[in-house]
Order: C-alpha cells, then sequence, then structure tokens
C-alpha cells in the first residue's frame, strides 16, 4: 500500500514540474497580480476604513447633563419650611448642547471624504511596482528559455566534436588538446543547463507569488517578445503629470491640505449652543428654571492663533509639496530620455547581431565543420569557429537582456501595463 502511494507521490510530483500547465501570457499575468496580490486587499480595506470614518463627519457633540445640588446651606436645618419662611437650596438637573457651524461640517466633511483619494493613488503607484516586477521576471524567463535552447543546440555540437575526435584520436588523426578542450566545454554547457533550467524554475516561483498562487503551481509562458515603440513619446512634465500615480498622489495631498484649510477657518467661526436648568427647591419653594443661550467666539485674538498658524503651515507644505512634485518631474523627463537612447541602440545592436554578426559566425562555423568531415581542417579550428559563436551569441542575450530592462524600466516611469 506504502509502494503505491509513494508510485502516486511521483506522478504528481512529475506532472507538477513537467506536466501540461497552462501557458500564460505576459497580459495574463499582470491581470492576476492586479486582480490577486494582497496589496490590493489591504489598500481596499484601508480605503474603506477612510471612507466608513468620513460617514461620521457630520456628527454633533453630545449633550452635556448633570446633576447637583444649587445655592444649598450647609446647615440641613435651612432645608425644611419654618413656618412662612421657606426651605432654602435646590436640586439642580442641567442639559446643555451646542449646534456646531454648519460651514465647519461641510468643510469637515469635504476633507474626511477627500483623505481616501491619496490611499487611492498610493495604491495604483505600488501595483505599478508589482507589474513592472512581473514583467522583468516574464522577461527573464523567456532570455533564459532561450539561453537554455542555444545550451542544448551547442552541446550537440560539442558531442559531436567529441565523438568524431574519439574516432580519429584511435587513427592518430587528432591533437589531443583540443578534445578536452571541447570535453570542458561540454561540461560547462551542461552545468549552464542546469542552472538556467534552476533560474527558469526561480521566475515561476516569484511569478506564483507575486499572483498570490501556491509556489509550485505549474505553467508556461508566452516567450515571444513584443517590443514598444518610444519614438513618438514626448517624455515633458505633462506625460508624467498625467500617467505618474505619486505625482497624482502629491496632487490629492495638496488638495486635501487646501481642505485641510477650509477647516481651520471654519473652525474660526461662531458656535453656537443653549443651556437649559431645572431647579427644584427645598421647603416648600416653587419649580424654577433658567435656559440662556451661548455662543463661541474663537476668532478672538488670543483663541485663534494656533488655527491661523495651522493654515501658514498648510500653504508652505503646499508650497514644497509643488516644488517637489516639479523636481521629480524634471527627473524622471531625463531619466526617460536617458533610457530611450539606450533602449534604441540596444536595438540597433540586436538587428545588427541578428542580421550580420551571428548568421557570419554560424556560416563560418558551418564552413569549418565541412572541412573538419573532409580532413582538411583540424579540431582546434572546428573548436575555435564554435567557441566564437556561443560567446557572440552569449553577448547577444546579455544585450537582449538590457534592452528588455530598459523597457520595463520606461513602462516603470510612464506606468505603461
Amino acid at each position: 500500500m506504502s509502494k503505491n502511494r509513494s508510485f502516486i507521490f511521483s506522478i504528481l510530483i512529475f506532472f507538477s514540474e513537467y506536466g501540461y500547465g497552462q501557458t500564460l501570457s505576459l497580459k495574463a499575468i499582470i491581470d492576476s497580480v492586479e486582480k490577486n496580490h494582497p496589496v490590493v486587499e489591504m489598500y481596499k480595506n484601508e480605503i474603506r476604513s477612510m471612507d466608513e470614518a468620513a460617514l461620521g463627519a457630520k456628527s454633533w457633540m453630545p449633550p452635556t447633563a448633570g446633576i447637583g445640588q444649587f445655592m444649598t446651606p450647609y446647615n440641613v436645618n435651612l432645608w425644611k419650611r419654618n413656618g412662612d419662611m421657606l426651605g432654602m437650596g435646590s436640586v439642580m438637573l442641567s442639559a446643555e448642547q451646542m449646534f456646531p457651524n454648519k460651514k465647519k461640517l461641510n468643510a469637515d466633511e469635504a476633507y474626511m471624504k477627500a483623505m481616501s483619494s491619496v490611499e487611492k493613488e498610493k495604491k495604483n503607484a505600488d501595483l505599478n511596482e508589482l507589474v513592472q516586477q512581473a514583467k522583468q521576471y516574464y522577461y527573464d524567463w523567456i532570455i533564459l528559455q532561450k539561453r537554455l535552447i542555444v545550451s542544448k543546440a551547442n552541446q550537440e555540437l560539442l558531442e559531436f566534436m567529441i565523438k568524431n575526435a574519439e574516432l580519429r584520436y584511435k587513427n592518430g588523426l587528432e591533437k589531443i588538446s583540443a578534445y578536452y578542450k571541447a570535453k570542458a566545454a561540454l561540461g560547462y554547457s551542461q552545468n549552464m543547463q542546469l542552472m538556467y533550467e534552476s533560474e527558469i524554475r526561480d521566475r515561476r516561483i516569484k511569478l506564483n507569488a507575486l499572483m498570490n498562487k501556491n509556489s509550485f503551481s505549474y505553467f508556461q509562458i508566452d516567450t515571444s517578445i513584443v517590443w514598444n515603440d518610444y519614438s513618438s513619446f514626448s517624455f515633458d512634465s505633462t506625460l508624467f503629470y498625467n500617467n505618474r500615480s505619486d505625482l497624482k498622489a502629491i496632487d490629492k495631498q495638496t488638495n486635501l491640505n487646501t481642505l485641510k484649510i477650509e477647516t481651520e477657518k471654519a473652525s474660526l467661526k461662531p458656535q453656537f449652543g443653549v443651556k437649559y436648568d431645572n431647579a427644584i427647591g427645598f421647603g416648600g419653594q416653587p419649580l424654577q428654571y433658567s435656559i440662556m443661550a451661548m455662543v463661541k467666539l474663537p476668532m478672538v485674538s488670543w483663541a485663534s492663533k494656533m488655527n491661523k498658524a495651522n493654515i501658514q503651515s498648510i500653504i508652505w507644505k503646499n508650497n514644497a509639496l509643488q516644488s517637489q512634485k516639479q523636481m521629480m518631474a524634471v527627473e524622471y523627463m531625463g531619466m526617460a530620455n536617458s533610457m530611450r537612447n539606450e533602449f534604441q541602440l540596444k536595438q540597433k545592436q540586436l538587428k545588427l547581431y541578428d542580421e550580420n554578426i551571428i548568421p557570419a559566425l554560424k556560416n563560418n562555423y558551418k564552413t569549418m565543420q565541412l572541412a573538419y568531415e573532409q580532413n582538411t581542417e583540424e579540431l582546434f579550428m572546428l573548436f575555435d569557429a564554435w567557441e566564437k559563436l556561443n560567446m557572440t551569441q552569449l553577448e547577444y542575450f546579455d544585450i537582449l537582456n538590457k534592452a528588455l530592462e530598459m523597457q520595463v524600466s520606461l513602462d516603470k516611469l510612464i506606468e505603461k501595463k
């Protein structure tokens, strides 16, 4: 029974690692990240918390109630009626209610409703980071897959050289040094394949984590590369003001601060209230009451200093935020134009490698292989042709990797999905 379970478990592992998993496009992965990553739920709850708090923005101050003795002598005997003389003292029931200024309530409500707008832009900024991270892992996987394919093809070429050299060595027709170089290169190629396969599994695990899935969920990716065209983009401040969530968050914070100024100004408005007292007298005294209208005067000079200071502080804070926004936009413009220049250079280099350099080296290798098979060239010449081709292919993948990194960086700057 245990053997059967072990066999079934082995089968499950095999299919999870090498089975027919689904093939995910970059768009499908990005959609999954935006939908399932925990940061989305975190911001959703934070925004809901702020919106719920805003529902109570127009609440009044609670009424104040009190009970106690009023103008009551310490001598208890005087509380009682003595002939025609009424008792002294009373029990006072008191209630007080302040009526908030309507403009202040409206200002408080507008301020609290706007608080979540900053968090929404922060959520978009964090999602942009996660999306671009997913893109980078996706592109890493593509390059690793291409490296693996080339490495396996080169392994076949090396195995051909080694088998042929072993045959010739027996007949005394080959130099032994080139044979050992080919053997070492074969081992190196096999080692690189193990590294590529391990790094592909690593990228799959990281993408699963971003999609909030089981780390070992098996899937493949579409290895076709789609290049973006940035030549028509005008990397000016307007582009970044319209696209960048962190710059939008600064605008929202500025607007929030402006609403805070309105709440400080509204706090300087007078507030009215009413106070009602009901006295139950001792010793035959009649019921008595008092009712008073009250007003708070926060606009007087000694009471308004804090509000006025807060207003000035917020005004200067908004000036600082606008300066920060301009500084960030200028920095982004410089970075974007520099990256585009390097991105375009890498694309030209890739075209040169694709159309000229690698095809020429492949033809050189084929020519050497044909000459080697006809015994007009030696193994070290064939190995040298293979080595040049292999090194050039590795250089090509390095340039491809850098170009894709530039594309991710540019997409991140302009928040392009």
